[in-house]
């Protein structure tokens, strides 16, 4: 019989609301796996809940000991009674095999923003794309991830956190393979479009689902390895546009169709589906019932200062994975070099949200670093458009620095801004939720300005304008406060 791995310690949690959680429709507590739950086991969810609120991830982050991103791992589920649990496995063994599961998702969750990205320009012209339909399919992945975002608590309450990541992965798969196919073929009409709209969509939705619920799995299964195992889900996350953006369009060169180009990326996919498939299977379905406990963020001044910074880094950050491939190429750059000069801006965003929580903790506050990898994102995005072309190396390299360390000093103010585990879960989905909602205009503003005049030059004043005002809101938020 399996069986659990229990965590090997209990950080304390440092002192936040009191009181008794909430139970939202005053029903009574759910039926236990082992029996009707009785007060004394209620207490004990209580105190569970309360004792892994933050992990070591706050005290990792606040001392600058470790150089991961560890704030990016708030526990979704934490508002849960009784308390989720670790994932159920039978060994060392098999949760090393449950550690490599999740890495690989990871490894799946950025491939779909900036293969698209690649072959922009081949699909446009091949499928016959009007203007506004690329404008759709760029902007639409960005704003499910906020649309669906507040979703994966409430299913993973229902059907535990790991099936929903498996229905997730079965998603995503799925619209991977649906994105390059020709409707009109079976239907007589709609050509590739339908199934690029659904597909994309699908791809959003699955992708929103898997950012919200695996920083959590990663903090439960792996309390004694959290340095290691953040260091590899976020670089996973960052090889995973790298692989996207620099391999894509060497498939398409070696192919000569878009198509199957697009189609490469559902294979890791389904790989990872059948791999999670079985550990997936193995857990059993507790209910669960969402308590309120923490602060309310959205009455928070310093909670919405945090959150308008999120949406002006989402605006840089995806609009430069679904546009600077596009950019380049309209400024010259062949296709092969343009998708090799994205995938170096993008492990160079990976170094800098390795190094930038570590040095933001150092600090008092953060105005000063806020700012700066602020203007560097700007700057970077404006001279990748407008500077001299034989300098296209160096302003990518800006860019790249920039946004890495201005995402992971906008993620890192979740646990900076707050005293307790719970309104850390409640911050982070309030940025997630408005960050990559609203952040989607920048990607919608960059289309539009680029159908409107039929150059990129006007998306350039935009992220001088996004910049400026990210270092405003970045100054702001980084004032030494709490949200309260």
């Amino acid at each position: 019989m399996n069986r659990r791995l229990s965590p090997t310690y209990e950080p304390a949690l440092r002192a936040g609301s009191s009181g008794v959680p909430y139970v939202e429709n005053s029903v009574p507590p759910p039926a236990c796996k082992n029996g009707p739950m009785t007060d004394g086991t209620n207490a004990e969810a209580r105190k569970q809940r309360r004792m892994a609120a933050f992990g070591d991830a706050q005290g990792g982050t606040r001392t600058g000991s470790s150089v991961v991103d560890l704030s990016t791992l708030v526990d979704a589920e934490i508002d849960e009674l009784p308390a989720a649990e670790p994932t159920r496995v039978g060994s060392r063994r098999a949760l090393a095999y449950l550690g490599v599961c999740l890495v690989l998702i990871g490894l799946n969750l950025r491939s779909v923003f900036s293969s698209l990205s690649a072959v922009l320009p081949e699909v446009t012209s091949q499928a016959g794309l009007p203007g506004w339909s690329v404008v759709v399919l760029t902007t639409v992945p960005v704003t499910l991830l906020g649309v669906f975002a507040p979703l994966a608590p409430v299913l993973a309450r229902r059907f535990g956190a790991e099936r929903v990541l498996l229905g997730a992965m079965v998603l995503l798969t799925a619209g991977l393979l649906l994105r390059p196919v020709d409707t009109g073929t079976a239907t007589g009409g709609g050509g590739h479009l339908p199934a690029l709209l659904v597909g994309t969509a699908a791809c959003g939705a699955a992708i929103a689902l898997c950012n919200v619920l695996l920083p959590g799995l990663v903090k439960r299964d792996f309390p004694h390895r959290l340095g290691l195992m953040g260091g590899l889900y976020t670089t996973a996350i960052c090889a995973s546009a790298a692989l996207g953006a620099g391999f894509t369009y060497p498939v398409y060169t070696a192919t000569g169709e878009w198509t199957k180009a697009l189609w490469v990326w559902a294979l890791p996919a389904a790989v990872v589906l059948l791999l999670f498939l079985p550990v997936a299977l193995r857990q059993g379905t507790v209910r669960h019932q969402a308590v309120r406990d923490g602060i309310n963020v959205w009455r928070s001044p310093v909670a919405w200062q945090v959150t308008i910074f999120m949406v002006l880094q989402a605006m840089m950050s995806f609009s430069g994975f679904a546009w600077l491939a596009p950019i380049l190429r309209e400024r010259g750059v062949d296709g092969a070099t343009a998708g090799l000069i994205v995938a170096v801006c993008i492990v160079l965003q990976m170094l800098g949200s390795l190094f930038a929580p570590a040095l933001a903790a150092r600090f008092r506050d953060q105005r000063a670093i806020n700012t700066v990898v602020a203007l560097m994102t700007g700057g970077g995005f404006v001279l990748s458009i407008l500077g001299p072309l034989n300098l296209i190396w160096v302003w990518a390299g800006l860019l790249g620095l920039g946004q890495g360390s201005l995402t992971a000093a906008a993620l890192t103010l979740i646990m900076l801004r707050t005293r307790d585990g719970h309104t850390a879960a409640h911050l982070s989905g309030m940025m997630q939720g408005v960050g990559y909602g609203v952040g989607s205009t920048g990607t919608l503003m960059v289309g539009q300005l680029h159908q409107a005049t039929g150059s990129f030059v006007p998306a350039g004043i935009l992220f001088m304008v996004v910049g400026l005002l990210a270092a405003v809101f970045g100054y702001r938020s980084g004032r030494n406060r709490f949200v309260e």
